[in-house]
């Protein structure tokens, strides 16, 4: 039972190995693209029932980029009461980017710097529904 090191590194599965087949190659290249480590979600929840989508991610230990455009004031003012919550409970951060978009953090991930807002009031009235 000798293997060499061309074994042990080839790259392409050997389509003639009576053991292989299609759909064990697949099952390992997701496992493989599982075992990348945290991701960076990007999501636009339509409903607040959508929220606890969002902190799924973040018990994976994935940061998640919220945009609350479309809900509307009083959905977005929920969702962002229900992720406070579970950011307190992760022990993790969460910290507005921009007008009604929030980048919330789970404890693994170190957020440096701020994102600072314009205070011109006039501004931020025509831009952002007030929550």
């Amino acid at each position: 039972m000798g293997f060499s090191l061309k074994d042990i590194f080839k790259s392409e599965p050997d389509l003639d190995d009576e053991n292989y087949s299609e759909e064990s190659f697949y099952e390992a290249t997701e496992k493989e693209e599982e075992a990348v480590g945290p991701k960076m979600i990007l999501l636009e929840p339509r409903a607040f029932s959508e929220s606890q989508q969002i902190a799924d991610h973040l018990k994976k230990r994935n940061s998640v980029v919220v945009n609350l455009k479309r809900v509307t004031s009083d959905q977005a003012k929920r969702i962002i009461d229900f992720l406070s919550g579970c950011i307190y409970a992760i022990g993790g951060t969460m910290q507005k980017i921009g007008v009604g978009i929030y980048l919330c953090a789970p404890k693994n991930v170190n957020v440096q710097g701020k994102i600072s807002e314009d205070n011109s009031k006039a501004e931020e009235e025509k831009e952002e529904p007030e929550w």
